[in-house]
């Protein structure tokens, strides 16, 4: 099935999708450093890459039409205007591409949409906006109006919603706050889903359910000691891992949840890769040794034996005390490029461009590439038999 991605970024999306069974005609992003990676790995002979045509440009001056028809359109608008590491100024934002991605939805009319944002999307404080740009996803064909404010828009769109009326192109939009190491993605990163369908295909869908959990991590470190043993760690290591989790660690093994697969840790991500500061991790593509790692007050890198606190990109490289490993014995070093995208799920052989700076912000703005398969894999279930009717339609 075909499809367009938008604000593409260094590809997690898109990776994923491809996986899932949606062909890009074209994936569009603006930074450079981003188009690079994708035109780099094209070169390289990366095969889930080899039928992207990279367009890069402002998504708000790129003809949607040229495409021609797609069965979905997925894209990652800017996080920026609603990042808690940001200005918080969503709509006042230049970089607020909500509108733009709706328009998208509007000019093709594709049979879904996947779009993901940041957790600080669904803050108290942005509710109005939330709502504002589910109803406009709902609705794509009732447009604002010139010089007319959002407020006034939203308020045209509720009234809609509110009349029951079914004509004209209509989405039915479901919205989710997922969390990756809930899916076996070794990071815990909450990022808020927005999918949608055409609702004249009357597909009744909801978000996959959880696979992994905390309580079922627990239960393999403390419960049956499996996850030790698996990794060789020694007593003494266990103990202390042990004494930070006592005061949950009753409730967690108790849980239902137990009963899941456990979270993947960082220990779990990269155990097989060479130390960046090795000899041997030359031969590991992006696997070079960044220096200058340090904790700041609420800072503190990630521990070892869990998922690693989410990535972070950052407006001017990586923030303090974030993107890297807090080692038992206080120690702290960076999070390699290849390491990162381990956390992210790239493949091994995806090579990131550019600089340590720019290729961290491309893996802290990045979709996890296994959990955007797994979001894509529940739409494409739905759309496939269509998709197949479709076609058999046009053969006869």
């Amino acid at each position: 099935m075909r499809s367009l991605e938008l604000f593409a970024g260094g590809g997690g999306l898109g990776l994923g999708l491809h996986q899932a069974g949606f062909h890009a005609s074209a994936v569009v992003e603006w930074d450079k450093w981003s188009c690079d990676t994708i035109r780099n790995n094209k070169a390289l002979g990366f095969p889930l890459v080899q039928g992207w045509k990279v367009v890069q440009c402002d998504a708000r001056e790129f003809d949607f039409h040229s495409v021609g028809e797609v069965e979905l359109v997925s894209g990652g608008p800017p996080c920026q205007p609603f990042s808690l590491g940001g200005k918080h100024k969503a709509y006042e934002d230049s970089r607020d591409m909500f509108p733009t991605a709706v328009s998208a939805v509007r000019a093709l009319e594709p049979m879904a949409f996947i779009f993901e944002n940041v957790k600080g999307l669904t803050r108290e404080s942005f509710a109005n906006y939330f709502q504002y740009i589910c109803l406009q996803l709902t609705y794509p064909e009732l447009t604002k109006r010139p010089n007319e404010e959002w407020q006034e828009h939203l308020a045209r769109l509720e009234k809609r919603k509110t009349a029951g009326r079914q004509t004209g192109l209509r989405y039915n939009v479901v919205t989710q706050l997922l969390n990756a190491a809930d899916y076996g993605i070794p990071q815990v990163r909450e990022r808020v889903f927005f999918v949608g369908f055409r609702a004249d295909l009357g597909i009744q869908w909801s978000f996959p359910q959880p696979t992994h959990s905390l309580a079922a991590l627990a239960k393999a470190q403390f419960g049956t000691g499996s996850y030790w043993e698996r990794h060789q760690v020694t007593k003494q290591d266990v103990e202390s891992q042990r004494a930070r989790l006592t005061p949950r660690l009753a409730s967690l093994l108790k849980s239902a949840e137990a009963e899941l697969r456990p979270w993947r840790t960082v220990r779990d991500a990269i155990s097989n890769l060479p130390d960046p500061r090795s000899r041997n991790a030359r031969k590991v593509l992006n696997h070079v040794f960044q220096d200058g790692a340090k904790p700041y007050p609420g800072h503190t890198g990630s521990p070892l034996d869990l998922p690693a606190k989410t990535l972070k990109a950052g407006d001017h490289g990586v923030p303090g005390g974030e993107n890297m490993i807090a080692y038992a014995d206080n120690s702290y070093r960076y999070f390699s490029v290849r390491e990162s995208a381990r956390l992210q799920t790239f493949p091994d052989n995806y090579v990131f461009h550019g600089s340590w700076t720019e290729t961290m912000r491309q893996l802290g703005n990045a979709v996890p590439v296994e959990l955007a398969r797994i979001v894509g894999a529940s739409v494409a279930q739905q759309l496939v038999p269509l998709h197949q009717r479709r076609l058999e339609a046009v053969r006869a």
